[in-house]
């Protein structure tokens, strides 16, 4: 024991610099999550005592991580007020007037967009964007994705805000000493980047594949979409208006009929008047039609009994199991549906959508259903043993008249920040106070907001960079490149920690890359006797902008699977991206300071 104990003593260095490989070596196998490999580590530096129980703890007072929630909740806010929904929906009834010009206003807003927002909900928007610009412009949806990823990654390199990693660094920076940098400290390198990185992606798309996907389906499986029918009451301020007024169609409900007196009509109908027990066929995501229910213009779906109103009762989700009885029946002829005082609103099945109305649909396996109904029912409907994972639907109607809080809630966080008022994180923490008191969106939404595995990477990782600096790891390896790196020009030292950021974060964790890089690009900095700002933003960005592997960057991995696009896809656009973008980053980086 007192040998093992002396050998900690005289290794502790050594040792850190070990466990660190070790750790490397399980990010890259992916045998475990990168969170959980990341606590091990920490784990492991605590046991063998290379971080002292003070300096574990202390990692929680960090305001970075707890800064990354908070900006996560803000997000999860607009989205719940249905702000960004609407701006897609606005893309949309532009791209259908003007498709070509649509393409470069819908660039130009992601990359304004993903300034202030976090990319991954940003991304899972565009996503059913894409799909619907390459129908009305004709280009492959391929071409569309993996620009528009590249688009949203780049535009939150422009603000500290824009990505969780800017303000991991930022956060260790402000640790060792640095001054606080500023919201928008490193927009002029973002934007550098971005403009060159817009006009590689324009000058190199036939480096894109133009084959279509085998598996995104429409909306490359991102958007639940449900058939239903809205059915206008007979005392509605609706009746004799034209349909085309009713300000209600865009991305998110589409229509696709008009059932009158038991016919049915196709084809262009925003100028017919609506009569009273029309029933309005249309396509909509479960968010709109949750939207749609909670409005009280329509009675949605259908019932036996039209006594049985849709806006009352609570809606749940139930799949048809492939042995139910009534399979290959209509809807409306389902037994307990006539049994049960319920009313189904709407009905999804994968990648296609059932037809030619929601009562004649025929019954297939796996289809899912919303139904309202009384607790009764829905306690009936629990019990049904051809009815699977029967819950409360998780779907929330958007809160439209909060959708200016969140707005000013957002904006109040950019302006207090950029004017040095009050730091980053207290702003946000403020704003998520305003938004929650005004039930912009409820705490459970707000909390299911916050990616848990992303705090604890992060927590991990800045318990891992503490432990590497207690133990002397930092120390000695910055020992080792110190002397290599005095030969070379100060300026090449910004176009290393670029580059070394990059690849790193190709393989493994952006996040925690940046939480492992940013204490050493510190210490070798003033180790040199240069400036650590330009070596810490070039750090910033790199490990954030990366575009050659689906597991580069969170979003890479959801364009991939959406497009059905193959790793060499990646490759092929991404490592010319990666180095016309970090040229123009470390270039703008040298000339500014």
């Amino acid at each position: 024991m007192h040998m093992v104990t002396a050998l900690l003593g005289a290794y502790r260095a050594e040792i850190g610099l070990i466990l660190l490989a070790c750790m490397f070596v399980a990010f890259l196998r992916e045998r475990y999550p990168a969170s959980v490999v990341a606590a091990l580590g920490a784990c492991a530096y605590a046991a063998l005592g290379l971080i002292d129980e003070k300096g574990l703890f202390s990692v929680f007072a960090n305001p970075a991580p707890l800064t990354v929630a908070a900006m996560l909740v803000l997000s999860g806010a607009l989205i719940r007020t249905g702000t960004v929904n609407r701006v897609a929906d606005l893309i949309m009834t532009r791209a259908q007037q003007h498709p070509r010009l649509a393409l470069a206003e819908v660039t130009v807003g992601i990359v304004i967009i993903s300034c202030f927002l976090n990319n991954t909900p940003v991304v899972v928007l565009l996503i059913p964007i894409a799909f619907k610009l390459a129908q009305a412009t004709n280009i492959p949806v391929k071409k569309l994705l993996i620009p528009m990823n590249a688009v949203a990654v780049m535009g939150g390199c422009i603000t500290l805000i824009g990505t969780s990693t800017n303000l991991i660094v930022a956060g260790i920076a402000a640790e060792q000493g640095m001054e606080p940098i500023g919201i928008f400290t490193i927009s002029p390198y973002g934007i550098a980047g971005t403009v060159a990185g817009i006009a590689t992606l324009a000058c190199l798309s036939f480096l894109l594949p133009s084959d279509e996907p085998s598996i995104g389906g429409e909306n490359g499986g991102t958007v639940q979409d449900y058939l239903t029918e809205l059915v206008v009451p007979h005392d509605s301020d609706l009746v004799g208006r034209e349909i085309g007024s009713l300000s209600l169609f865009g991305r998110s409900v589409v229509l696709l009929g008009l059932k009158r007196a038991g016919e049915i009509r196709r084809g262009d109908l925003m100028e017919e008047e609506l009569h009273a027990g029309d029933r309005l066929i249309v396509r909509a995501d479960g968010t709109a039609v949750m939207t749609l229910r909670e409005s009280g213009r329509f009675e949605l779906g259908i019932a036996a009994d039209s006594e049985t109103s849709s806006h009352e009762g609570t809606v749940i989700e139930a799949m048809v199991a492939p042995s139910h009885p009534s399979t290959g029946d209509r809807l409306r002829d389902i037994p307990f549906l006539h049994a049960l005082r319920v009313r189904i609103i709407g009905m999804h099945r994968a990648r296609h959508l059932p037809g030619p109305d929601l009562a004649d649909a025929r019954i297939r396996g796996a289809d899912r259903l919303l139904i309202a109904g009384s607790d009764d029912a829905v306690r009936s409907l629990r019990d049904h043993p051809h009815l699977m994972g029967v819950d409360i639907s998780r779907t929330r109607a958007f809160r439209r008249s909060k959708a200016w809080i969140a707005i000013l809630s957002m904006a109040a966080v950019v302006t207090f920040a950029a004017l040095n008022f009050i730091s980053i994180g207290l702003a946000a923490f403020l704003a998520v106070g305003v938004i929650l008191v005004t039930r912009c969106i409820d705490a459970e939404e707000a909390w299911s907001a916050i990616d848990g595995d992303v705090l604890v990477l992060i927590f991990a990782m800045l318990a891992v960079g503490m432990a590497l600096e207690q133990s002397g790891s930092v120390a000695l390896m910055v020992g080792w490149v110190t002397p290599l790196l005095q030969v070379a020009p100060t300026w090449s030292l910004v176009f290393v920690i670029y580059f070394f950021a990059l690849i790193l974060s190709e393989l493994l964790s952006n996040n925690a890359v940046a939480a492992l890089m940013t204490p050493i690009t510190i210490a070798l900095a003033r180790q040199l006797g240069v400036d650590p700002l330009p070596l810490v933003i070039a750090l910033m960005i790199g490990a954030s902008a990366c575009f050659a592997t689906p597991i580069g960057y969170q979003t890479n991995a959801l364009v991939h699977a959406a497009g059905d696009y193959r790793f060499a896809d990646f490759v092929r656009i991404g490592v010319p991206l990666n180095i016309v973008v970090g040229l123009a980053v470390c270039t703008t980086l040298v000339l500014l300071n």
